[in-house]
């Protein structure tokens, strides 16, 4: 009797999920990649960031990354998640948001698949993908952004620019972009020029930091920034062999494809950074990484290791161009050039992957290239849709901002916190005890 009911209570849940196809290898390496993605976030993006902050205020910006997680997380649950993969009533709107009818995960049972894993967990996937997308953008105001502003603009941006932007790329059938049979992968447009744009957009809107750039702002320890971008590169895995849904061989590709890229960029960065400057630092390696992840995501699972050098080399060139060259001719203070890595490294990356996205594809969406080979019809087709979220970024960003500003009662620090330093002015702690 007591063998029966053991195996029965083994067998339960075959039972549950009897009429669906649950794949338990699936299930757990999408588990293990939810993961990994959130280990980049308050681990990884955290400390490259404070890390290349100065020490006054190393503290503030890893609470403004860890901050925007939490906060973007929850946000998620209770009306992102909705608005991303719901379903609307009206075509209209589903070109653009999927609706209200899953706030709060309402109508989503536990036993659900999304594919071939429990949907409760695509949820979670999907939620840390937009907790970071807004992370991204504090590099760009840190020293001089208000907590309880950035706070705020984190909670209605992940509803207002986010969410609407997630089901545009990746919404399915209905859903502007996807019809249009965009290419991305893992969030080039979706979360890395989205993401940096939307920090370009709060650092004019913010204003330069006092003294920027006639005085020398040099980091805290590049030593936290190495070790960041080494935990971002770890997670990166979840984040691009994730993006396959599944313990598959496109997976197996996204990974190969990532690790090369990644190690080709910060080669990259590294002989440019020597070239140009006469010696190579580890910041600049570690930022040459970085870039590298950020071009090869929207690429990942669709190009072959040939278009993963290429990716990775290329974009990188691009980002270096936009630290080194354009924001300096602009004139523009992206602290942490949340932008010039982000934005460039993904507009590059979301471009090419109409050039060198392999026909033959398992992981291929309807569009240009798929249905009929037409190369130029999907670069044309990646054009739309980074022209189409940028201007949905820059507009709803500068909406956020306003509305964020009003709500806190002005969106900058006054001149004595900032000269003091955020860490102890705003959350009364300092780095280094003397």
């Amino acid at each position: 009797m007591k063998k029966w009911l053991i195996a029965l209570l083994l067998a339960l849940p075959t039972f549950v999920f009897a009429e669906d196809t649950l794949d338990t290898g699936d299930t757990a390496w999408m588990m293990i990649s939810t993961a990994l993605v959130l280990l980049m976030t308050p681990a990884g993006l955290a400390l490259f960031y404070a890390g290349m902050t100065r020490s006054k205020n190393v503290l503030n910006t890893y609470a403004m990354v860890f901050g925007a997680f939490v906060i973007a997380f929850v946000v998620w649950i209770v009306a992102g998640y909705s608005i991303a993969f719901g379903t609307a009533e009206s075509a209209a709107v589903q070109n653009i948001i999927g609706g209200f009818g899953n706030v709060m995960l309402d109508g989503i049972k536990w036993t659900d698949l999304s594919g071939t894993y429990p949907t409760y967990v695509f949820v979670a996937f999907q939620g840390t993908f937009a907790a970071i997308t807004v992370a991204i953008a504090s590099g760009s105001v840190i020293e001089r952004i208000k907590f309880s502003t950035w706070l705020v603009f984190v909670a209605i941006w992940g509803v207002v620019v986010y969410a609407p932007v997630a089901h545009m790329v990746w919404g399915g059938d209905g859903a502007l972009l996807f019809d249009a049979g965009a290419l991305d992968f893992a969030g080039g447009t979706v979360v890395h020029m989205n993401g940096g744009l939307a920090g370009l957009v709060l650092a004019i809107l913010v204003g330069k930091r006092a003294s920027y750039p006639k005085s020398a702002m040099k980091p805290a320890t590049v030593l936290l920034t190495a070790l960041g971008a080494a935990l971002l590169w770890f997670g990166w895995y979840g984040f691009n062999a994730g993006s396959a849904f599944g313990a598959n061989a496109i997976a197996g590709v996204a990974l190969l494809t990532t690790t090369i890229a990644t190690a080709a960029a910060a080669i990259t960065w590294m002989l440019a950074e020597w070239f140009v400057y006469k010696k190579p630092t580890l910041l600049g390696i570690a930022t040459g990484a970085v870039s590298g992840l950020v071009a090869i995501t929207p690429a990942a699972g669709f190009v072959s290791v040939g278009g993963a050098f290429i990716v990775g080399i290329v974009g990188t060139l691009f980002a270096f161009w936009g630290v080194t060259v354009l924001k300096k001719k602009l004139g523009y203070d992206d602290s942490l050039d949340a932008f010039g890595v982000h934005f460039l490294a993904g507009l590059f990356g979301a471009l090419a992957t109409g050039l060198l996205a392999l026909k033959d594809n398992d992981l291929l969406w309807d569009g240009p290239l798929k249905e009929s080979g037409d190369r130029m019809g999907q670069f044309m087709v990646q054009v739309e849709s980074v022209v189409i979220v940028g201007l949905f970024t820059l507009v709803g960003t500068v909406v956020v901002y306003y509305i964020a500003t009003a709500l806190t009662g002005g969106s900058r620090v006054d001149e004595d916190s900032e000269s003091m330093g955020l860490d102890e002015s705003v959350h009364g702690e300092k780095y280094i005890n003397n």
